[in-house]
């Protein structure tokens, strides 16, 4: 049985991890779910701190996430919270970040296809040429 070329993942980022840990038991199960599901969606993107958030990059910015007092907020760009703004319409959103509401399951798979959109995003979309970013 041939089995699939699995990408090599990127490492993990201490920053992040220590991020994560500084959160009670139940907030750090939730962001390390989120965690691994973005990671599942975008292995060989590069996870780092940025504006004081777990962030990741892979041909320009894909997602950041942050714990809040009641929610975990998702910051995958406007454009993939306009793409999905239907599917996203029993959450708070705005034009460049989701609301998911602690105590609500986290729609992980909805997550992987935002973090997916993104991927494909970031590879068809011109470069800005300072700074090598996707134009958006």
């Amino acid at each position: 049985m041939k089995t699939a070329i699995q990408p090599e993942s990127a490492p993990l980022d201490p920053q992040v991890s220590a991020y994560i840990a500084s959160f009670t038991d139940e907030k750090r199960t939730v962001l390390t779910l989120l965690r691994e599901a973005i990671r599942q969606a975008a292995p060989q993107a590069v996870e780092k701190m940025s504006y004081r958030m777990p962030s990741y990059h892979l041909n320009g910015p894909l997602v950041y996430f942050a714990m809040a007092r009641n929610h975990i907020g998702l910051y995958p760009t406007p454009s993939a919270v306009a793409h999905f703004r239907e599917e996203l319409s029993s959450y708070k959103t705005s034009k460049g970040a989701i609301q998911f509401p602690l105590g609500q399951q986290l729609p992980l798979e909805l997550i992987c296809r935002i973090v997916a959109f993104k991927l494909e995003e970031n590879q068809t979309q011109p470069r800005n040429p300072s700074s090598g970013t996707p134009q958006v």
